[in-house]
């Protein structure tokens, strides 16, 4: 979006099927009190669905941004064990990631699925975070843009421009394995889907959508990633699940003394 320096990297953290509500209220009011109070908006966190009642009370006052790793396409209806967005929104969150690799990998979602779910979050008042990436058969057969694009067309068909959306390029091949992009892999990505976002909606509006990176993000590697130019902040999986740690990452990525 901007040239570091002039950014405030977001810190989100998935914690996927992790921690219970005793944990994540730990975590929480931890959190609330350890956050720069101007910076509070820069964090976003995603618990399991079974402790965002606990996160809405932990968080209730802050500016810290959470909500579900998951969200239906319907506010209700026979869809056993989804989760509804009105519901959602209902207890206070901000966020709903959508698309995350292990939803489209190990659940099937497809970039239709995707397409609704953002639509119905923005309905709500919510940011989508449309999460985007390729397999690493994917990446070594030079496949990477072609498949990114697709993710991001079809994903954001329905989208209203007006509301607000995250992006979150996130290399399957990255996710919870210990290897990462390069800064330049991770910033010539991002940079593809910003000029497609020029394409579809405007170098204005382009500009204001964050673009995050994720895969296996970490306090050593943060700053590093910060530095490129179309990385606006980081989707954090297991590192953000200590609270030092994210914490970590959010002062190197914004070189904070």
């Amino acid at each position: 979006m901007t040239s570091m320096g002039q950014k405030e990297i977001i810190c989100a953290a998935n914690w996927k099927m992790n921690k219970n509500p005793q944990e994540t209220e730990k975590y929480l009011k931890e959190l609330v009190q350890l956050a720069p109070s101007g910076s509070q908006a820069s964090f976003a966190i995603f618990p399991p669905a079974l402790c965002l009642a606990t996160a809405a009370q932990a968080l209730k006052g802050s500016q810290i941004g959470w909500g579900a790793q998951n969200t239906h396409f319907e506010n209700s209806g026979a869809f056993t064990g989804e989760n509804s967005a009105e519901v959602v929104k209902g207890l206070g969150a901000t966020h709903c990631l959508v698309g995350h690799s292990e939803r489209r990998s190990l659940f099937g979602e497809t970039n239709e699925d995707c397409a609704k779910k953002v639509a119905a979050i923005q309905s709500q008042g919510m940011i989508p975070v449309l999460c985007l990436g390729e397999s690493l058969e994917q990446r070594e057969s030079g496949e990477t843009n072609q498949v990114i694009l697709k993710q991001l067309r079809e994903g954001l068909k329905s989208v209203d421009w007006s509301k607000a959306l995250w992006l979150a390029y996130e290399p399957v091949w990255a996710i919870g394995t210990g290897k990462v992009a390069t800064p330049d892999q991770a910033n010539e990505a991002q940079a593809v889907l910003r000029k497609e976002l020029v394409a579809m909606v405007g170098a204005e509006k382009a500009a204001a959508i964050p673009i995050l990176y994720g895969g296996s993000v970490k306090p050593d590697n943060a700053r590093e990633l910060a530095q490129q130019p179309e990385v606006d902040g980081f989707l954090i999986g297991g590192a953000g699940l200590v609270l030092e740690s994210l914490m970590k990452i959010y002062t190197a990525a914004n070189n904070k003394s």
